[in-house]
């Protein structure tokens, strides 16, 4: 349903709430799901009507929807249950327990037990937990307080728990500006009309015409006495048609400030004088008809805003589709810290390159920092050669549209435009001495498609320059200093709106012919004016003289507050800074905390002290996506808070240092090849090398590429002709003992000694999960302390040993198994919550916090061998079985949707692709089957591996998607291979050799993806770069272990994990029981040396081939 048709629905429930029309206002309610009338369920709550609260609540959620509803139905149904074995209606009770509960029992089968069992007792108060029921009515009240909270933090129910503010008979208002606006388009008008029916448009007929016929209900039924509306017929003359009906007319304030003195409602009152369509209104400041200052732009916008004179039907806008979110959404993780030196008096994120920060300092200093690698890349002290002030201060820094130019103003006189230059060039083109005292505030705009800087002072004017430093125009009409500039534009109507420090908003046409609009702002003292990113809404937060803060929206049609938001605690003594991000949130720093609102809730969503040292006042700045938020520190710093979308964009610069956004030494000679780039941040690409000689390590054996051995190889070959050192040969690094890395083991528990069969990280990075042969699961977590601030898992600090206090066990079903042969699967929820495993028998849910079962299901035959969950819906799992099939599991049922087919050994693993709609399964029969993930679940493709010569297709085979699911990595005991996601066509292949020629016991991707931890059967480990599988280093065994080697039982990492958020840890889980977390030393940060950049030759048999013409080129075997 479109915005458009949702309104309308709030505008009929006010209209049947008006005319007392109750049942049907909670109908429509129910139904449309816009608005849930929490009064309403309370009232039926405390009246015990159960079927009514139920059916109430359905129109918004159901029993299965998410943790919260659950909770919310089986409260409810409990305590309908609990009533009628008060009443010792055992009947009803059963009915109760059977109809209504049961369905709790798949989730908490003890529980659901538990509740059965009150039906043995004469007074279930002699349970322990119910001792303390009281009467009904006491019990309703408790059970209806904790409904509220329930319902309040579902997300279900987020956006619909407040009705929207509306004026009186909203909906006879706009029916009576319908029917004025039709009065006015008749051809002849009759000074007193008389309307009698709504079914069809009004026209007045000529006085010595017929009168057409009408319904018979006259139109004075309509109106409903009172001042929000006109009577309409004889009751009052029809004044000319609001020029701010409509919100996208120069933000509709410009035509509201042309036709009324004020802020005066676009509705028409008993009261209203009729004027002369054309007449000027003389209470303006600036009196003139809007036809005296349109441009042809503008009168093109209003003439599309009049109602269409052929009564062509009007089509509303498609639905948009509603996206979900949650507060995980909101930067709220602290990812680094940034020491600027100096106070920060201002920040704006680049508009492209979303990790690149800018920065403002109380000392005069512009800088420029690479948020990605920590790094500042460049600071321009102040410099000027005009400015005769020594102490000055930035007071504000901002990126143009393209992110080509800086500007920034300052505390006297002065503003400079730098010019940007990738990667960190920043060069001085202009400064003007703009404003007498201080400059407060700089922005962007494009009038007449021309770039244009706008700035305010202290000197109550507002200016506009071309680049060239030319004034263009001096906006004077404020009476204190100007704080603020906002540049905006609809459809092609280009204005400023500006603020001052008496509280007065105006708003400028590029016309030097005054304000046209004059407001006043909540707290009339300093106050800042947004947009949303995609324009259509409009905010303000300031900050009154009192202290008291304000963050409002504003009706743009109106030129009136919408809505206010709540949550400021305390007096500030400064000004409240806030931003925007991803059209939907809200952030503003005060009482030294970061606090965030969603749009369309006025109550706060929830707030974060960024793990303390903020100001009283942070000042905040989102960059353009929304994912990463710049915070101000006491210790004159900047902190960068993210989520995970946020903290995956920095980790996708891994361990790229500073001297990646240097210049690179290959560009001392004249670039040759055209077209190069000139960001020298990137990495050079390569071209084509026409020759390699048959003795070169990059010519790839004839039988693994299936091509002619005397076939030409084509591969790419440097942009850059002049390389130095071209002789020097790449070679990976050798760490052979304990000095050379971090390693730690983790305590040994009372059950090790037995095989790791599976290991990972908790998602949230603190804690590492191992399944071992016995089908016991182990927890580990790392403490938060001096040595860990952060609590993340490290290399620097042991971990503990977790278990609940009850002395729980997470151990699965291994009954009539032989664990030696049993595979071990396990799959960890999003939220660290749950986690699902087996070994050999039934498939186990545990509860993270307290290792109980929740349930278990699927028992063998056949036996589970791989789990994934969907990543789109936890209570959808993949199931691989060891009779080669892929069963696709509803927890929430208990049910099988369908099962996949396709593998002629049992499934070793499964990959879910939501950004591509598929599955790809691998088995141990070396093959890969995509799936796709819709209703039909049908297999798109099967791919045979390609394997060495003389070897056959038997052993496990893993596949894994990177962080962006582009590429797929497919590990089998002869190779690690990189596949194009979308095609399936393999790209890169390396293959055991030289140091590293055991068996591949286990690989992973890193968490960034730009890395491949590899463990093999002899105890070595090789880390690989992503990109082409180039070796990047060599961990031998003697590196991270003293033991022995002992060759009838080799202990050697039979599984590896990589830490979700560092990308350079990993640990493995040894075929002794042992679990080891390895990570490089401190002072190298990274594993191996920097690539070098030579003619794409890889160490290792890697294979990135173009096939050259009339060469058949390597391709899997694909069967359709």
């Amino acid at each position: 349903m479109s915005s458009l048709s949702r309104e309308l629905v709030f505008l009929i429930l006010q209209f049947l709430d008006e005319e007392k029309f109750k049942e049907s206002v909670h109908r429509l309610e129910q139904e449309s799901g816009f608005f849930f009338n929490m009064k309403y369920f309370e009232e039926k709550v405390i009246g015990g009507e159960w079927d009514e609260v139920e059916k109430y609540l359905s129109g918004f959620t159901k029993v299965d929807d998410n943790r919260y509803s659950m909770k919310i139905f089986f409260e409810i149904r409990k305590q309908k249950y609990l009533e009628a074995l008060d009443k010792h209606d055992r009947a009803k009770a059963v009915e109760i327990l059977v109809k209504d509960l049961k369905v709790f029992s798949t989730f908490n089968e003890e529980l659901y037990k538990e509740i059965t069992q009150l039906l043995t007792l004469d007074n279930f108060r002699e349970n322990e937990q119910l001792s303390k029921y009281g009467d009904t009515k006491s019990a309703r009240s408790i059970m209806l307080m904790e409904l509220k909270k329930l319902i309040e933090a579902n997300p279900l129910f987020r956006e619909k728990l407040v009705f929207p503010t509306l004026k009186a008979s909203r909906l006879r208002t706009l029916i009576n500006q319908s029917l004025n606006w039709q009065h006015q388009l008749c051809k002849n008008p009759r000074p007193n009309p008389d309307i009698k029916t709504l079914f069809v448009d009004h026209t007045c007929t000529p006085p010595s015409g017929p009168r057409p016929g009408t319904a018979s209900v006259p139109i004075a039924a309509v109106p409903k006495a009172g001042p929000t509306y006109a009577p309409l017929g004889a009751h009052g003359p029809f004044p000319p048609p609001p020029a701010a009906a409509n919100p996208n007319a120069l933000a509709g304030w410009m035509a509201n400030a042309v036709a009324s003195s004020a802020v005066q409602p676009a509705v028409v009152t008993s009261s209203s004088v009729a004027l002369p369509p054309n007449q000027a209104v003389s209470v303006l400041k600036h009196p003139r008809a809007m036809s005296d200052y349109q441009t042809a732009d503008s009168e093109s916008l209003m003439k599309r805003l009049r109602p269409n004179p052929h009564g062509e039907e009007v089509t509303y806008p498609a639905p948009i589709p509603q996206v979900s979110w949650s507060l995980d959404d909101l930067p709220r993780v602290v990812a680094c810290s940034l020491a600027q030196g100096s106070n920060v008096t201002s920040m704006d994120f680049h508009p492209s390159h979303h990790t690149l920060l800018l920065v403002g300092s109380a000392n005069g200093d512009v800088s420029l920092w690479e948020v990605g690698i920590r790094e500042r890349l460049v600071t321009k002290p102040f410099k000027s050669n005009t400015a005769k002030e020594p102490s000055i201060s930035t007071t504000r820094v901002a990126w143009s549209p393209d992110g080509s130019l800086i500007g920034v103003a300052f505390s006297k006189n002065l503003f400079q435009l730098h010019a940007f230059q990738s990667p960190n060039e920043l060069r001085q083109v202009l400064e003007i001495d703009a404003h007498t005292g201080a400059v407060n505030d700089i922005a962007f705009s494009n009038p007449n498609k021309q770039l244009c800087v706008v700035t305010c002072g202290d000197d109550k004017l507002i200016k506009v320059w071309d680049l060239n430093g030319q004034r263009l125009y001096v906006f004077e009409g404020h009476d204190a200093p100007v704080y603020s500039i906002l540049p905006h534009h609809k459809e092609n109507i280009q204005f400023i709106f500006s603020t001052s420090l008496d509280g007065k908003i105006k708003a400028w046409l590029y016309d030097n012919m005054g304000s046209r609009v004059d407001y006043e702002a909540p707290g009339r003292w300093c106050t800042t004016m947004l947009y949303s990113a995609d324009g259509s809404r409009l905010f303000s937060c300031g900050t009154s003289k009192e202290g008291d803060s304000f963050l409002v929206e504003w009706n743009e049609s109106e030129g009136a507050i919408k809505r206010t938001y709540t949550g400021f605690r305390k007096k500030s003594n400064g000004v409240v800074q806030f931003d925007t991000a991803q059209n939907r949130f809200l952030a503003a720093g005060e009482d030294n905390q970061i606090k965030f609102w969603d749009f369309d809730n006025t109550n706060m969503l929830t707030s974060t002290e960024a793990e303390g040292a903020l100001p009283s006042l942070p000042r905040l700045r989102f960059n353009k996506e929304g994912n990463l938020l710049a915070v101000t520190t006491v210790d004159n710093g900047v902190k960068i808070l993210a989520n995970a979308d946020g903290l995956r964009l920095l980790r996708s610069f891994g361990g790229r240092s500073f001297e990646a956004f240097r210049p690179h030494p290959y560009e001392a000679s004249p670039i040759k090849a055209s077209g190069a780039p000139p960001v020298a941040s990137m990495s050079p690409s390569i071209g084509k090398v026409e020759h390699l000689e048959r003795t070169s390590p990059a010519r790839p054996s004839p039988i693994l590429n299936g091509g002619d051995p005397s076939a030409r190889v084509v591969v790419e070959k440097p942009k850059f002709e002049d390389v130095a050192d071209k002789s020097k040969p790449w070679e990976s690094a050798d760490i052979l003992n304990p000095q050379q890395c971090r390693v730690i083991t983790v305590p040994e528990t009372p059950d090790s000694g037995h095989k790791v069969g599976r290991l990972l990280y908790t998602n949230s990075g603190v804690g590492l999960l191992a399944l071992t042969s016995n089908g016991v699961q182990r927890l580990w977590k790392w403490p938060r302390n001096e040595q860990n601030p952060s609590g993340k898992a490290t290399a620097s600090v042991v971990p503990q040993h977790w278990q609940p206090n009850s002395g729980n066990v997470m151990a699965n079903d291994i009954s009539g198994n032989n664990p030696e042969d049993a595979v071990p699967c396990i799959a960890l929820s999003k939220n660290d919550s749950y986690v699902m495993s087996a070994c050999g028998g039934k498939v186990s849910l545990f509860n993270m916090m307290t290792f109980k079962v929740m349930t278990t299901f699927m028992p063998p035959p056949p036996a589970s061998t791989y789990l994934a969950f969907h990543p789109q819906d936890n209570n959808i799992i993949a199931i691989g079985m060891d009779d080669s099939t892929i069963h696709i599991y509803n927890v929430r049922v208990d049910e099988v949707k369908t099962k996949l087919k396709g593998h002629q050994k049992r499934i070793t693993g499964l990959a879910f692709s939501n950004a591509l709609n598929i599955l790809v399964s691998s088995g141990a029969d070396a093959q890969l089957c995509v799936w796709n993930t819709d209703n039909s679940w049908e297999k798109k493709k099967t791919i045979s591996i390609q394997l060495p010569p003389g070897k056959s297709a038997v052993g496990d085979t893993r596949v894994q998607f990177n962080s962006d699911q582009s590429c797929l990595l497919v590990v089998h005991d002869t190779q690690l291979a990189i596949y194009d996601a979308a095609k399936m066509e393999r790209i890169h292949q390396w293959i055991p050799q030289d140091a590293l020629s055991a068996p591949i016991s286990y690989a992973t991707y890193s968490c960034n993806s730009q890395l491949v931890f590899a463990s093999f059967c002899d105890g070595n480990i090789g880390v690989f770069d992503a990109e082409n599988l180039r070796l990047r280093c060599r961990i031998a065994p003697s590196a991270y272990t003293s033991a022995p080697v002992n060759s009838n039982a080799p202990v050697y990492p039979n599984v590896l994990a990589a830490h979700p958020q560092e990308p350079t840890q990993f640990a493995i889980g040894l075929t002794d029981g042992v679990v080891k977390v390895v990570e490089p030393l401190e002072s190298d940060k990274k594993w191996g040396p920097s690539l070098p950049i030579e003619n794409g030759v890889s160490n290792g048999r890697q294979m990135p081939l173009v096939a050259a013409a009339g060469t058949s080129q390597p391709s899997d075997q694909i069967q359709r």
